[in-house]
């Protein structure tokens, strides 16, 4: 068995900016730092997984540190723990977000296991985010670059063991304060997306997993507009590509996706920007997660996002059963099923859940059932 050391902290190095920073602090506090480069997806044959080249980013952020680098391979447990999950969701008409998934089960869970066989008494990321090792999660500084959003699913007791050098800082600092070191990662632009998506077209990627099955798009009334492809590849809000243009006796605006009924296979798509069936003034969240393993005494008065960089809302949140139904202070535009709703106590992130359903405003509130099914 490995001895752990109390200032062995192991860092993830992703062979981006944030990580390299992370890294660069610590060491400079003196403490033991070793980097861990992780493969949670395999490369395929079109290449469009850039980690091959994330490696030799983060081997050289290494060699500029000189700190050791270890390199394990971690595709099984994310095929299993994440994008088993992402399947799923797409094929219950959901949109996920596996980004949730992948730091609870990998970056906070198998990661933070092996850190710990290495002799580490804690791990550290470049995310920005947080915690002063009371197992509590807070806002970054950076509010445009918060991450607490993807990280709110993490367990108290990972979070106590776990170090977010850069969570008081600016991006535009930690470029800075990268490039003063030296460090080869200092314009490197940031990733987007996921890593097994990558660039490639989200379409052909998802086609290799799952059969399109065309359907019929409707309006409101039940008017056919066209056609899609297949549901799994809008969500709720989606304005792009759906491939409908204009229409006799309709109004010149766009059409946004409104609703997604898997079992006639229809996508209900309505007009303009802030059309009542696009708004909902709250919604019923499944699988909540509370950081600090407790709920909290409901009613609860706080505030919540329901998409990443959304700026927090005000909400009051009370259970049902073994659901939450929050109500907004004001109308939310767009909640799509699937994702997730997370809720914040001041600056203190509290934890959430998945969305199960939106209720609706006007003519057709209520109109959703409880799986988040909308007649058509």
């Amino acid at each position: 068995m490995t001895t752990r050391s109390n200032d062995r902290i192991v860092v993830g190095l992703s062979g981006g900016v944030d990580s390299s920073v992370a890294a660069l602090i610590l060491k400079d506090r003196g403490l033991d730092v070793h980097g861990l480069f992780m493969t949670n997806w395999e490369e395929d044959e079109e290449g469009y997984c850039q980690n091959a080249q994330d490696y030799q980013d983060a081997n050289a952020v290494a060699e500029r540190l000189d700190i050791p680098l270890h390199r394990v391979n971690f595709a099984r447990q994310y095929r299993d723990r994440v994008f088993d999950y992402f399947l799923h969701e797409y094929r219950q008409g959901r949109t996920p977000n596996p980004d949730i998934l992948c730091n609870r089960e990998i970056k906070f869970g198998v990661f933070l296991d092996y850190a710990r066989r290495l002799g580490a008494s804690k791990i550290a990321t470049g995310h920005y985010a947080r915690s002063n090792g009371d197992g509590k999660l807070r806002l970054a500084r950076d509010t445009s670059k918060d991450q607490t959003y993807f990280l709110h699913a993490v367990h108290a007791d990972a979070l106590r063991d776990s170090l977010f050098p850069i969570g008081g800082m600016l991006k535009s600092e930690v470029r800075e304060l990268a490039k003063h070191a030296g460090l080869p990662t200092h314009d490197k632009p940031d990733s987007t997306g996921i890593c097994f998506i990558g660039e490639r077209p989200f379409r052909d990627f998802l086609s290799r997993f799952m059969p399109a099955l065309p359907g019929e798009i409707h309006d409101p009334e039940g008017k056919v507009l066209g056609s899609h492809s297949g549901l799994m590849y809008y969500t709720i809000g989606q304005r792009q590509g759906l491939g409908i243009g204009g229409h006799r006796q309709a109004e010149e605006a766009p059409w946004y996706v409104a609703d997604k009924d898997v079992d006639k296979n229809v996508l209900t798509v309505v007009q303009g920007h802030g059309h009542p069936r696009l708004l909902s003034p709250g919604l019923i969240a499944g699988d909540p997660h509370w950081i600090s393993g407790r709920p909290p005494r409901f009613p609860l008065a706080c505030r919540a996002r329901v998409r990443h960089r959304q700026s927090l809302q005000s909400c009051t949140v009370e259970q049902q059963g073994e659901q939450l139904r929050v109500r907004f202070e004001a109308p939310q535009r767009a909640i799509a099923p699937g994702q997730f709703i997370v809720f914040y106590d001041d600056d203190t992130c509290l934890g959430g859940g998945t969305i199960v359903s939106a209720t609706l405003t006007g003519k057709d509130k209520g109109s959703r059932d409880e799986k988040g099914t909308q007649a058509a």
